[in-house]
């Protein structure tokens, strides 16, 4: 964990946009108790059933939100970029109920609960960004529940490459860049699978000339493609 001079933690503080709303005095309320944490890729910010009193916003890199099944297998239930809150959940001073990991070596600022929450109270701008930001998940969360049902898993897998080349897509000459690093368990993480069957409906896509795989990088050759073969089209 850094502690960083007070004038830098302001400046850290107005380089999200979350926070653009707040007045000189908000920002102050929250620089006080703020610190920057850097973590390693694979390390862990918090765990399930931690208790956890501090705000945590992604300044730099992404981080994986994850739960564990009953039986030890990691479910990935977000991948959250810059400017994004971890975990607004803790309002409710109950214990974690999800692990957060760091998917690439990231720098996360931490913020006093209490001092969020006074902010919050005084700045309703401020407070609708939490709420929209929780509503954001929660949408998520139903898109998630919808691909719980029967459905083979070449069809969830599908579905999942043509969010992530949505949300993570750069345009190259192939295709679409899934600008991530993505390894097979890493996706079968994602979809509460196994690492064989993700590997087998991978090989299947690249046959059907769906998408490229190396080194970690997926290309969607088609978008339109992957669209139709998860819609059963």
């Amino acid at each position: 964990m850094v502690g960083l001079p007070y004038d830098f933690m302001i400046s850290i503080i107005k380089n999200i946009s979350i926070f653009n709303s707040l007045t000189e005095e908000e920002v102050s309320t929250l620089s006080k108790s703020s610190k920057i944490i850097k973590l390693k890729k694979g390390e862990i910010l918090f765990s399930e059933k931690d208790l956890v009193n501090n705000i945590y916003i992604v300044y730099s890199g992404k981080v994986t939100v994850f739960r564990l099944s009953e039986m030890g297998a990691k479910r990935v239930i977000y991948i959250l970029d810059k400017g994004e809150i971890v975990n607004e959940v803790i309002f409710d001073k109950l214990p974690a109920s999800v692990s957060c990991e760091m998917f690439e070596d990231s720098q996360i600022l931490s913020l006093s609960s209490n001092d969020m929450l006074k902010v919050m109270e005084s700045n309703f701008t401020f407070n609708k960004g939490v709420i929209d930001s929780m509503g954001r998940k929660i949408r998520r969360l139903y898109r998630q529940l919808k691909n719980t049902v029967p459905i083979k898993m070449d069809k969830k897998l599908a579905a999942k490459l043509w969010k992530l080349s949505k949300d993570y897509g750069v345009k190259v000459n192939r295709g679409v860049l899934i600008n991530l690093d993505i390894t097979v368990t890493y996706l079968a993480d994602m979809l509460g699978s196994s690492r064989e069957t993700i590997s087998r409906c991978i090989s299947d896509f690249q046959k059907s000339n769906l998408i490229e795989f190396k080194d970690k990088k997926i290309i969607v050759k088609n978008r339109e493609s992957l669209s139709r073969y998860f819609k059963g089209m």
